[in-house]
């Protein structure tokens, strides 16, 4: 039975509710509560269980011990027999309000495993929680559930973004440790946005978008992302993906004629001024009204260095609006 259908109500929250905030299915809540003794200290009548502060709590401890690789078992007696930190601030027991799409100020955040997330929405501690886990199923429900409440912009800037950053930032720090957390992630959220992406827009003269990563790059998720922002606007795009040779690039630019064309960088050593500036001086169509396309630079391998005459948006709402605005001209 679907933990959807409890309803909500004081004293605490529903099994399904907690699943929700620690990033696990509720089948694992019960789990622990059947397997372990992991289930709410404090009892309502009928039989919904509500869960408090201090109930979640263990679970989270739970949660972190698991993610470090201790056994489960082993985890829920660590769990069980550590205290909460008296400075923990205790959360409300009433049902979490849904946040509205505009951009709010978000509690801090930190998932198990010493997995930092700042001033980040409460989404980014379930999903790397999930990832930490190897948890295939709660991951893609987990980012699909966040895509759709907030949209795929806000999703991917408030949500999604600071999740990589914080695992790419623990497994820096932890030599060889957690690269597959990273990988898993980023498969996952590929596959999250093209299922959130509507159908390929059809071709327009003249307003297609060329996206590709410059030579020597692999890092395609953001332009996925802005590939599934500009389909859900009915911009036709034609999408390159990773490392596009410089003769392959210039070749599908001269085949589609587009209106812009969007070159990611990494690091500074893949991102080429000469081969921005190249690919905004081409031109096609008849003598007398020849066009060229306008070359957006993203990623972090442009900064500091501007490549004249190509444009330079400030993230993704920035490239989204300007290549909205050429594209219905």
């Amino acid at each position: 039975m679907s933990e959807s259908t409890e309803p909500a109500g004081p004293g605490g929250l529903t099994t399904g509710e907690v699943a929700r905030r620690l990033g696990v299915a509720p089948t694992t809540v019960r789990t622990w509560d059947q397997r372990y003794g992991l289930g709410p200290d404090r009892h309502t009548g009928g039989r919904h269980r509500r869960w408090t502060p201090a109930d979640v709590a263990r679970l989270e401890r739970m949660c972190a011990l698991t993610a470090t690789g201790i056994p489960p078992a082993e985890a829920a007696r660590l769990a069980r027999d550590t205290p909460a930190p008296a400075s923990a601030p205790a959360a409300p027991p009433s049902v979490l309000p849904r946040r509205a799409s505009a951009p709010q100020a978000a509690p801090a955040s930190r998932a198990g495993s010493g997995l930092r997330l700042g001033d980040a929405r409460q989404e980014c501690k379930g999903i790397a929680r999930a990832a930490l886990r190897l948890d295939a199923a709660a991951l893609d429900r987990l980012l699909l559930d966040a895509i759709r409440e907030h949209g795929l912009v806000a999703a991917w800037t408030e949500v999604i973004v600071p999740t990589l950053q914080a695992v790419g930032r623990k497994w820096e720090s932890s030599g060889e440790r957690y690269v597959e957390v990273e990988h898993f992630l980023s498969w996952h959220v590929s596959g999250a946005l093209r299922r959130a992406a509507p159908d390929t827009a059809p071709d327009r003269p003249g307003a297609s978008v060329v996206l590709a990563c410059v030579p020597g790059d692999n890092h395609t998720l953001a332009l996925e992302v802005l590939s599934a922002a500009l389909a859900q606007r009915g911009i036709p795009v034609r999408m390159f993906g990773g490392a596009l040779p410089v003769e392959s690039l210039i070749a599908a630019v001269r085949r589609t004629g587009p209106a812009a064309v969007a070159l990611w960088a990494q690091s500074r050593a893949t991102a080429s001024r000469p081969l921005a500036q190249h690919v905004a001086a081409m031109e096609w169509g008849v003598r007398g009204a020849r066009r060229s396309p306008l070359v957006l630079t993203l990623g972090p391998g442009w900064s500091g260095r501007p490549a004249p005459g190509t444009a330079r948006p400030h993230g993704l709402a920035d490239a989204v609006q300007a290549l909205e605005g050429l594209a219905a001209r």
